[in-house]
Order: C-alpha cells, then sequence, then structure tokens
C-alpha cells in the first residue's frame, strides 16, 4: 500500500503528470482542478500528509450500439473528460467516498453482502467492487477518498462507468498489487453494476473507460474480450467529435433500457440460446415467423438491428485503418437509422410531448446538410446524441444547437489516450 504523493511537497510532480495526461495547455486549467480537489479532501476528513491522486475518463461509443450484451462488438473512445479522486488512509474498517454534490458514501469492510435497499445508489457500486477482491483474499483498509467529475451526469459519456473503473483502479493499487489489468477492472465494475447496483448492462462502457483511447471490442466471450486499439485523428480527417445533450433525462427510463435486453433474450430462448451472438442469423431469417408471435415484432427488429450493428463496426473499423473516412461517416449514419428504426430507442414508447433526441437528430441532420454524420448515442431513449462535424461548420453547429437546446448543451471532445489511472 503507498500513498506516496506528499501534499505539502510534491505538487510539482502531480503537474508533471497532469501535462502528461492532459497536455502542456490544459495543465493550468487542471492544475486548479486539482488544488481544488486536495483541498476539499482536507476540508471533508481532516488534514492528510500523504494522498494517491487517480483519474478514470468517460466514454464515447462510436460504433455497435446495443451489441455488446448481446456478445457483439463495439467501437469506443475515451473522452477528455474525467472523474478524478484523492485518497487518503483513514485508520478503521470503512471506505468513505465523498463525490462532489452528492451525500458521502459510507461502506463497511466487514459487511460486503448484496444490499436491496441500495440498489441503484453509488454506495452499491463500491460495496460491490470491494467485494470482488475481498472475495479474491484483497485485505483492503479503510481510506477516505475525495472525487470530482466534469463527466455530465446522464450525458451518455458514462460518469457511472468511470466512477466505477476509477474505484476499481484505487482498490486494485492500493490494495491488490495492480494484479489486475484494464481489461479486468473493466469487468470488475460491471459486476459491482450488474449484481449490486441492479442494472443489467453490457461491458461496453466500462471498457472503454478502463482500457482508453479508441478501441474496438469484440465479446464473442464475454469472460475474455478481444481489444484491439485504432489509432485515428478525428481533427486530421477534418471534423470535430460532438456530444450534445438533448435535455431529455434518463430518470424513470430503466424498464425501457431493460426491455431491450429482455426482449432480445426472448428471441434467444426459441433457440435455446442466451445471447443473439449465439444465434446463426440465417437460422434467425428462417424462423421469423415463429418469432414474431413469440416474442413480438419488436423484439425482432431489435435482433435485425443487432445483426447489422455488428458487421457495421467491422467496416468502421477497416474504414478507419484504411483512411477511408467518407466511408466511415456513411456507416456511422447507417448505424443512427438503425437505432431510430429497428433498435427503437431514440423515442421512449408512448412518448408524444417529449421526444427531445429525436428534436436533437432532426436538427443536427438540417444544419450538417448531407455532410459529417450523426447517431443516437448510448443506450438512448434521453440523454445525448453524436455528431462528427467539418470543421469549418463547427462554430455554426454548436452555435445553433445550443440557441434550440440551451447554453453548454454542444460539447466538443478529443480522444484521450489512457483509460483509468494512478497520477502520483
Amino acid at each position: 500500500m503507498s500513498y506516496s504523493f506528499s501534499v505539502a511537497n510534491d505538487f510539482d510532480k502531480l503537474e508533471a503528470a497532469l501535462t502528461e495526461l492532459y497536455g502542456a495547455a490544459a495543465t493550468p486549467e487542471q492544475a486548479l482542478r486539482y488544488r481544488s480537489l486536495l483541498r476539499r479532501l482536507e476540508e471533508t476528513f481532516g488534514g492528510v500528509e500523504q494522498v494517491a491522486v487517480f483519474s478514470a475518463p468517460g466514454r464515447t461509443e462510436i460504433g455497435g450500439n446495443h451489441t455488446d450484451h448481446q456478445h457483439g462488438k463495439v467501437l469506443a473512445g475515451s473522452v477528455n473528460l474525467d472523474v478524478i479522486a484523492a485518497v487518503a488512509p483513514n485508520g478503521d474498517d470503512c471506505i468513505r467516498i465523498q463525490s462532489e454534490g452528492f451525500p458521502m458514501d459510507v461502506v463497511d469492510l466487514s459487511d460486503l453482502r448484496v444490499r436491496d435497499e441500495e440498489r441503484n445508489t453509488s454506495t452499491a457500486i463500491i460495496r460491490g467492487i470491494a467485494a470482488w477482491f475481498v472475495q479474491r483474499g484483497c485485505k483492503i483498509q479503510g481510506f477516505n477518498a475525495y472525487t470530482a467529475s466534469n463527466v455530465l451526469k446522464g450525458s451518455g459519456l458514462s460518469s457511472s462507468a468511470a466512477f466505477e473503473v476509477l474505484v476499481a483502479n484505487i482498490i486494485n493499487d492500493l490494495f491488490y498489487g495492480s494484479k489486475c489489468d484494464a481489461v479486468q477492472l473493466a469487468q470488475i465494475g460491471q459486476y459491482a453494476e450488474n449484481v449490486y447496483f441492479g442494472k443489467p448492462c453490457g461491458l461496453l462502457d466500462q471498457m472503454a473507460a478502463s482500457v482508453g483511447n479508441v478501441v474496438t471490442i469484440d465479446f464473442a466471450d464475454n469472460a475474455s474480450p478481444v481489444v484491439e486499439r485504432v489509432d485515428f485523428d478525428f481533427a486530421a480527417a477534418g471534423h470535430a467529435l460532438c456530444i450534445v445533450d438533448s435535455g431529455a433525462d434518463h430518470a424513470d427510463l430503466t424498464d425501457e433500457y431493460a426491455a431491450v435486453t429482455r426482449e432480445l433474450k426472448d428471441v434467444c430462448a426459441y433457440f435455446g440460446k442466451n445471447v443473439l451472438r449465439e444465434v446463426d442469423e440465417t437460422a434467425f431469417y428462417e424462423a421469423l415467423p415463429f418469432l414474431r408471435r413469440k416474442a413480438g415484432d419488436r423484439a425482432v427488429l431489435r435482433a435485425i438491428h443487432v445483426y447489422e450493428d455488428n458487421r457495421r463496426v467491422t467496416e468502421q473499423v477497416a474504414a478507419l485503418r484504411r483512411g477511408d473516412f467518407d466511408a466511415f461517416l456513411r456507416l456511422i449514419t447507417e448505424s443512427g437509422l438503425s437505432s431510430w428504426r429497428f433498435l427503437q430507442n431514440v423515442v421512449p414508447a408512448g412518448y408524444t410531448h417529449h421526444q427531445e433526441v429525436a428534436v436533437a437528430l432532426g436538427l443536427c441532420e438540417k444544419l450538417l446538410n448531407g455532410r459529417g454524420a450523426c447517431r443516437v448515442h448510448g443506450g438512448g431513449f434521453a440523454g445525448t446524441i453524436q455528431a462528427f462535424v467539418p470543421l469549418d461548420l463547427l462554430d455554426r453547429f454548436k452555435s445553433e444547437m445550443e440557441r434550440v437546446l440551451g447554453s453548454g448543451s454542444c460539447h466538443v471532445l478529443t480522444i484521450r489516450p489512457v483509460g483509468g489511472v494512478r497520477l502520483v
């Protein structure tokens, strides 16, 4: 266990790490952010001599919408927004994490059982991650942490996965000898979210946040996903990556997300399988008359989307690697239309007055006028859309999107080169 950073004497060491992670231009702003983090740690928990400092990024899904939980293929990247933490020992048997703007989470390490009353809380995530490590013989000691995030909550950039990867990195580094690699840390976050938090999520969010950069991931074997780096500079291709907040809230939409996996499970059950990756596509189409009666038409359409989007990920990766950005943009557009028509995760069932994501997509298409590309981002139904915007259109695009959707709704992002990391 090593808390090697001295709050009083070593800030130059932290600044060097900030420059390496964020770049020289962003270092002054980030230094202020981290000084505030360290000050808030001491204000919340009392004076400390040594701490450890961690960061975990948000992520953007680029290809493969809702394919990960079907053991499919995805293309994703970590972004230059992150959750950061300053961590200090507390000498007792509790984990205490104060996330800026939220109530403090307290987890007693002597009781790491699943608690139904903690479902859908960050406390459940922390307890689940700690339980995973303890079950494997890890001797976790109590610690205090203060965290701050600029990953927009409910933005589709997956602030929850960033938080999971952050906590997993803290425990892995301080108490487990860094035995877990980035893939395992992502799986630990998924375990906590599935078992303790109570959300049947796939592994895309955690994997992109943990591994970092642009990566393509094949989840055919969910226990050992194949992760490959895809080096590409969107700015060099004359485009900016934008995430646009539609203004719709994810609250009360848990059933909409759960219905996607539930209906796909109904399709798979007809074949005696668990996920769509195990179902032969030809057999699926041959069985359509029976599947429509058994699982319903929406389930069938959602399965069609998954088959097609898996293929598109392979084609997107190939297009980027050969430098064919026009083909990549065409595939992004196709994926977005498939999500809207077949997966049906743009407008929640029954919503008429509020269709924020659809409005955002319609406005985006109008502004791009046949250039660039846009699509629903992440889980859908609420939150954000993604757009690849030609640089010569960027100022007008951002201004008009924010005129309609609100100031600060359009975020111009860059790809971050690394995932979850300890800085000092």
